[in-house]
């Protein structure tokens, strides 16, 4: 059951275009050591604890499941050029590990080139 639960949690949601933040979530199973990362961006967060707080308080909620936040950074959307850039890190949670949101965008936006970079923030 809760691979199931876990599987029908998007993998990536961010803003259609612009440069925000973004933060990289574990969200864990209960039930047993089952788990998803995800990734989550929004140009309406002054922090990255704002995106955290809302995702996780919206996951947890129904029971079950149990969220960890894993870093964040920021990320330039150019939907026009179909082109996003994941770089930065975020003061309170750290810097995100890019390879790992890189690669779950990508699967997202198959025909975006994505890239990453640790410089910046």
């Amino acid at each position: 059951m809760s691979a199931e639960r876990l599987a029908k949690i998007p993998g990536v949601d961010l803003d259609p275009n612009g440069v925000f933040k973004y933060v990289l979530i574990r969200v864990h199973s209960k039930d047993d050591d089952s788990y998803v990362d995800i990734v989550r961006g929004y140009a309406w967060a002054e922090y990255h604890a704002d995106i955290y707080d809302r995702v996780a308080g919206e996951l947890e909620k129904s029971g079950g499941l149990d969220c960890e936040c894993l870093g964040g950074g920021r990320i330039k959307h150019d939907k026009d050029a179909k082109k996003i850039h994941v770089y930065g890190y975020s003061m309170g949670f750290g810097k995100a590990n890019h390879s790992v949101s890189t690669e779950k965008i990508e699967t997202h936006y198959p025909d975006y080139e994505v890239t990453w970079a640790d410089d910046g923030y």
